[in-house]
């Protein structure tokens, strides 16, 4: 895997690899991640098939993973990446993200996004991008929009969370003529300027 890496004013993207197992479970232990009922976090048991998932991938050309860290000290504080990517349509979903509970409701996750959109609109030339979050998560669903996303509708059982429950997902966009006022705004609102 090609290494990558995107850098931002506090944060770094960097590709996921196995080497990164030890700092991810140490990550998703802040909070217990992998007890949350609406997204699917890494534990010790499950670590190596969410690495070869994303992996695989990777390989088949439809993800780009990353682990979330902090650029002052290279602490890992979670993941994230992009999926569902469709060169010939030109749009790809960001997901996958989840974030340590002690670094939840800080620059960590809106740094993120913004760095990913600015990515996936400006280098990989997207014409949508899109997220979906569980219908019962009201944290993710107020982030998205916060960034300016669009919401699209509810897909009804889109899929089945590991506890076998029967997820309701949201669908959110932003499409290419809606990211520079976006950009605009982030960039003002947290000082994202100069990236």
């Amino acid at each position: 895997m090609n290494q990558m890496i995107i850098t931002g004013k506090k944060i770094t993207l960097n590709s996921l690899t196995a080497v990164h197992k030890a700092a991810l479970i140490k990550a998703a232990s802040d909070g217990q991640l992998w007890d949350l009922p609406f997204t699917v976090v890494p534990n010790e048991q499950t670590i190596d098939d969410y690495i070869a998932t994303a992996l695989n991938g990777y390989t088949d050309g439809t993800v780009l993973p990353f682990v979330i860290a902090i650029k002052e000290s290279g602490l890992i504080v979670g993941s994230t990446r992009f999926w569902k990517i469709d060169p010939k349509n030109r749009s790809l979903e960001i997901g996958h993200t989840w974030i340590a509970s002690s670094w939840q409701q800080t620059f960590v996750n809106t740094e993120a996004k913004y760095l990913m959109l600015m990515y996936a609109f400006e280098e990989l030339k997207c014409i949508r991008v899109q997220f979906t979050t569980d219908e019962i998560n009201e944290k993710s669903r107020s982030a998205i929009l916060r960034l300016g996303a669009k919401e699209e509708g509810i897909i009804r059982y889109e899929r089945i969370m590991p506890n076998g429950r029967k997820r309701n997902s949201v669908r959110f966009s932003i499409i290419e003529e809606e990211w520079p006022p976006i950009k605009k705004a982030l960039a003002e609102k947290y000082d994202f300027q100069n990236l």
